[in-house]
């Protein structure tokens, strides 16, 4: 059915193996250009510009057509559209709709705004501060907003913040102090060390629940069986 956009999916005496099943990827993810695709339509900055109308329609559309009761002659286009907008505003396990900011469609337009601003304001110690702050700030809405489940407690968001904050803030000033010996070129590395050593912290202790115990599996009827670390890898 992928291969007609034209043709309607509307018809209630199909089986339900003649209907497109939205919890799979659209494109084959054995493949690289798959993939390719996959990430694009998932990380697509224009997706950050529709409106609460857009995004609670594709809503509505999506969750219609799962039950069998989308509107007639409702194309394979219209749905596949609609289900890339609600998976780039909805969060797939709790359905709440996600921070603008913390949305996989944003990431692309923000993290160049900050990797600009950090590349260019990184001779002074105040500029160097403020900007690994805002990485960190930044990092902390993106972990909570996709986050795996229940909303953590606040242990759980701001332990990881407090340390790779301090991380990474420590890790630019010690080599900032360094790079005022070097030539340009090695104090414009000075960000990128920084923020992989706060990712070193960051990831590892957001994620720390998950490894420690392991992630929620659901069965096909999405009856929850229990938590699985096997599923991490």
């Amino acid at each position: 059915m992928t291969g007609n956009n034209d043709k309607s999916c509307y018809n209630k005496n199909n089986d339900d193996h003649d209907r497109l099943d939205l919890d799979a990827p659209r494109w084959d993810q054995s493949h690289y250009i798959g993939r390719l695709k996959h990430f694009f339509t998932s990380a697509n900055p224009l997706n950050i510009f529709y409106p609460d109308a857009v995004l609670e329609s594709s809503k509505k559309l999506i969750h219609a057509y799962k039950s069998g009761n989308e509107p007639p002659n409702t194309t394979v286009e219209e749905l596949w559209k609609a289900k890339s907008i609600y998976d780039s505003a909805f969060h797939p396990e709790t359905g709440e709709k996600m921070i603008m900011i913390g949305r996989m469609s944003a990431q692309a337009p923000c993290n160049m705004a900050i990797i600009g601003c950090m590349l260019t304001f990184h001779k002074s110690t105040p500029a160097v501060l403020f900007w690994q702050w805002i990485n960190q700030s930044f990092n902390a809405v993106v972990n909570y907003t996709n986050r795996s489940g229940k909303s953590p407690s606040f242990r759980e968001l701001f332990m990881p913040y407090f340390f790779a904050t301090t991380g990474a803030v420590t890790t630019a000033i010690g080599l900032n102090s360094i790079a005022h010996r070097a030539s340009s070129l090695a104090g414009r590395l000075i960000p990128f060390a920084a923020v992989a050593a706060a990712n070193c912290i960051n990831i590892p202790m957001m994620r720390q629940k998950e490894l420690s115990k392991g992630i929620l599996v659901k069965d096909r009827e999405g009856t929850l069986i229990g938590y699985s670390k096997a599923r991490i890898y």
